[in-house]
């Protein structure tokens, strides 16, 4: 999926070190939700619909990525 980026105001997260190595995230027209590497600003971005946006941050509150203990 693609989306306009231009004039998009891209954020960190208020958890961000400050170190550089951060994943950005920008809401979008129509309710899309763009995410980019911070230390690669005029690279690839991802498109994120709302629907998937949402389901992936209440993944992410409900511990569905946590890495298994090995």
């Amino acid at each position: 999926m693609s989306a306009d980026l231009t004039g998009a105001q891209w954020f960190k997260s208020s958890r961000s070190n400050g170190g550089g190595e951060c994943v950005e995230v920008a809401w979008l027209d129509n309710g899309q939700v763009g995410v980019r590497d911070s230390k690669n600003p005029t690279g690839p971005a991802l498109v994120f619909m709302p629907g998937e946006w949402d389901a992936f941050t209440a993944g992410l509150h409900d511990g569905e990525f946590k890495r298994p203990v090995s």
